[in-house]
């Protein structure tokens, strides 16, 4: 696979890193979780043979420095960001956008607040708890997720916010003695280094986030909504399902559950791929 370019871009408070592949009409990848850019590099070699592969560190993770580490996260800034990234490297033409998870959140607030500059979203189970009808409880879940890192630390919340995504409420230890091959070892430790900022700030800023359902109504012809095969009755899984039964269109169901993009990543980009060109 070629190396991609990189480059810079400041942005309000920031300063991103992003890369880009391939050539062709634009496809921007948002990533989710503490992953950035990296998390694509298992799809992003094949999509760059159809399209100019755009991906980026979101603000505060990774290479993607904030001018205040402790600024409050918003969507809507994030979104600004990718906006930002399209007028760079799409300027005047719509783009396409995959977001996964978190930044299937920043896909959706791109689409309902700058819907000329996007072609088609693919939203891979976004976590956009506030649209179900059990919203309160899952605000509940953030309360406690943000009181254990203030009283325990990173490790504790975390444990507390993957037993809140599982079906029967429970939490799995990491298994911290796994060999990994070094680039998955290198993404393992940016992962961990990444920890405290997405607990601290990402969780709670993008889990209350509301989408406009009314004007994602009005959209929906360029919105795919997309869940993981594996993840059906897990919290990440009932937002995308339930935003699609609303808007009346049928999901995409994609290999694997919400992280399928990193274990089933050839089944993952080939199911993207025909997805964006149907």
């Amino acid at each position: 696979m070629t190396d991609p370019t990189t480059g810079r871009l400041r942005v309000d408070g920031a300063s991103l890193h992003y890369e880009v592949r391939g050539e062709g009409p634009l496809l921007l990848l948002i990533p989710g979780g503490t992953g950035g850019a990296a998390s694509f590099d298992g799809i992003a070699g094949d999509l760059a043979a159809h399209y100019t592969v755009a991906t980026h560190d979101p603000r505060g993770m990774a290479r993607s420095t904030l001018d205040d580490p402790e600024a409050e996260q918003r969507v809507a800034q994030h979104a600004d960001d990718a906006l930002r990234l399209l007028d760079l490297l799409s300027p005047g033409e719509p783009a396409r956008v995959f977001g996964a998870s978190s930044g299937a959140i920043v896909s959706l607030h791109l689409l309902t607040a700058h819907p000329g500059r996007v072609g088609l979203v693919v939203a891979h189970e976004p976590p956009v708890v506030e649209v179900l009808p059990d919203a309160a409880e899952h605000r509940a879940l953030i309360t406690r997720v943000r009181e254990t890192f203030r009283t325990e630390g990173p490790m504790p919340a975390l444990a507390v916010f993957a037993a809140g995504l599982k079906k029967d409420g429970t939490a799995t230890e990491p298994r911290a003695e796994v060999e990994l091959p070094p680039q998955a070892a290198a993404r393992a430790e940016q992962t961990m280094a990444g920890l405290p900022y997405f607990i601290g700030r990402i969780v709670p800023g993008f889990m209350s986030y509301a989408p406009d359902i009314d004007r994602l109504a009005a959209l929906r012809d360029r919105l795919v909504l997309a869940c993981g095969q594996d993840s059906r009755g897990e919290l990440p899984y009932r937002p995308a399902a339930f935003l699609a039964e609303r808007l009346g269109i049928e999901p995409v169901h994609f290999p694997g559950g919400h992280t399928g993009l990193t274990t089933h990543p050839a089944e993952f980009g080939e199911l993207l791929l025909r997805t964006l060109r149907a």
